[in-house]
């Protein structure tokens, strides 16, 4: 069922972009939104900057009037559901993200359509979770389902978008397996329903390439360790522009109008930065850009999307990062004499791999959007190249990866950890082993997740200065009531609560209690 309404809701949005494009770039400022298909793009008259600022200005005030979760790129707040939210959307934020999502990438707007279809399918998923009383597993399973769906059909890439799901969600090599089955049932769904009313071909059409030779591999590690770099500047630029915006001294409804002015300014001598840049893309394919262009695209693009996105608009990041990644594919095969069609393609993947830190589902979705299956070796290999580089890089960046809301691995979410004490509560007692528990209770601590029971309620006590614990045992306090002490936190160790464990000035107690009163 989520396959079949993620592809509905991706058609739908494909239509609300039509119409938004036809209304800004076709009416307002007489720029046929064809231009943006196809790549070949005159240079627009200054009626742009009136549609980028317009655009951003509708949109700020939608967006932060009614749901500020659908500012930014939509994926990262799928992201933040799943791990801190139980899977909870709230129902009113996939239907005023694509209304938002639309304005912004039909006005001009230099963003994608994946992140906000991504959320907006996510929040189908979990509304339907909601309104058939799913619990919170299942609710975060239906998000990632309805996630897989609408990006399959955004970009008919049923096996990588599925993987991307399940990839997205942590920034080490992880993967959310045991939803992958599902996410995969959805996913090939939505692509076989989209199929049904729309063209049947890859995103970009690449003609048959020959399978590259050995001697051209040095050439696609020098492309995967140049994306590797390019994967740290990305995300770095896009955080620090969104801390720029935040902290200027304006209304939050005005600030995505401020950065689409600065994004129609960059149109007026740059007009390839405009949209998600699919027609500048197909043109870097067939070799048609000169290498200056090229290279200049590369910065002016990662502007422009900061400007887009980090101001509060609202808007996708995979399809701009995919745009500088081709750019610097044709750019590295102008200057080392290879032709471009392949290191443009793999280009795309390994700039987006590193920033967005997803290598296993960007070697698969670039081979599906472009049909190019021989490029698969060589596409791994600066793929992984580049997510090595980038990883090693950014270590201590503030901005390590394009997703914010990313965890390292299943161990650091919040939701993962609150199953695993809900797993050991079921099993605690005195008289256990301390060796079977496995609980970083600093870990839970530090994420502010509520945890959530039916039965019993979980609660933090510190034994300050003003309490005589000092000498007092864990018997003795559970004597006192209808209480029981889960762990004794002291200092950076998570005790075990052994009835005779002398407690101490300073200690935090996880209590457990079976009624909220007590």
């Amino acid at each position: 069922m989520l396959g079949v309404v993620g592809a509905g809701a991706a058609w739908l949005f494909d239509s609300m972009l039509s119409g938004s494009q036809h209304l800004f770039l076709d009416q307002l400022a007489n720029y046929p939104a064809a231009n943006l298909e196809s790549g070949h793009l005159p240079r627009p008259s200054w009626w742009i900057v009136v549609a980028t600022t317009l655009g951003g200005l509708i949109t700020g005030f939608l967006v932060f009037t009614f749901a500020p979760e659908a500012e930014g790129h939509g994926t990262d707040t799928a992201v933040k559901a799943l791990h801190r939210d139980d899977g909870n959307i709230r129902p009113r934020v996939p239907f005023l993200k694509a209304i938002a999502s639309a304005i912004t990438i039909g006005s001009g707007g230099s963003a994608g359509r994946e992140g906000p279809i991504a959320l907006i399918a996510a929040g189908i998923g979990s509304i339907y979770a909601r309104l058939t009383g799913r619990p919170a597993t299942e609710r975060r399973l239906l998000l990632l389902a309805g996630m897989s769906a609408g990006l399959s059909a955004i970009f008919r890439s049923p096996i990588g978008t599925a993987l991307f799901a399940v990839e997205v969600l942590y920034s080490r090599m992880e993967l959310e397996a045991w939803a992958l089955a599902y996410c995969l049932l959805s996913s090939v769904v939505a692509y076989a329903v989209t199929l049904s009313f729309s063209d049947s071909g890859p995103i970009f059409q690449v003609r048959d390439l020959p399978t590259p030779e050995a001697a051209q591999y040095p050439y696609y590690l020098l492309l995967g360790l140049i994306a590797g770099v390019v994967g740290v500047i990305l995300p770095y630029v896009f955080y620090k522009v969104r801390d720029f915006f935040r902290a200027l001294p304006v209304p939050a409804q005005i600030k995505p109008a401020i950065g689409g002015f600065g994004v129609g300014v960059i149109s007026l001598y740059y007009p390839q930065i405009l949209g998600g840049g699919y027609g500048t893309i197909r043109q870097a394919i067939a070799g048609n850009l000169a290498l200056s262009l090229l290279l200049i695209l590369i910065l002016v693009k990662i502007i422009a999307l900061s400007l887009t996105v980090s101001s509060g608009g609202s808007g996708g990041v995979f399809a701009p990062g995919l745009f500088v990644g081709a750019m610097l594919g044709g750019a590295i095969a102008h200057l080392t004499g290879q032709p471009p069609e392949p290191f443009v393609i793999v280009g795309m993947g390994a700039v987006f791999s590193g920033a967005a830190r997803v290598p296993i589902s960007s070697i698969l979705m670039i081979a599906e959007m472009t049909s190019s299956y021989q490029l698969l070796a060589p596409a791994t290999f600066a793929i992984l190249a580049s997510f090595m580089v980038q990883t090693a890089l950014s270590s201590r960046s503030p901005y390590p990866t394009l997703y914010e809301a990313q965890v390292p691995g299943r161990s650091d979410s919040p939701a993962h950890t609150v199953e695993s004490l809900i797993e050991a509560m079921e099993s605690i007692s005195h008289t256990a082993d301390p060796a079977k528990i496995r609980i970083d209770l600093f870990k839970l601590l530090k994420t502010h997740v509520p945890i959530k029971f039916e039965k019993y309620q979980f609660h933090l006590r510190a034994l300050g200065p003003q309490d005589e614990w000092n000498g007092t045992t864990i018997a003795s306090v559970e004597a006192s009531g209808e209480t029981q002490i889960v762990a004794v936190l002291r200092e950076e160790s998570s005790l075990f609560p052994s009835p005779e464990l002398l407690l101490s000035q300073g200690d935090l107690l996880l209590l457990s209690t079976e009624t909220a009163e007590a």
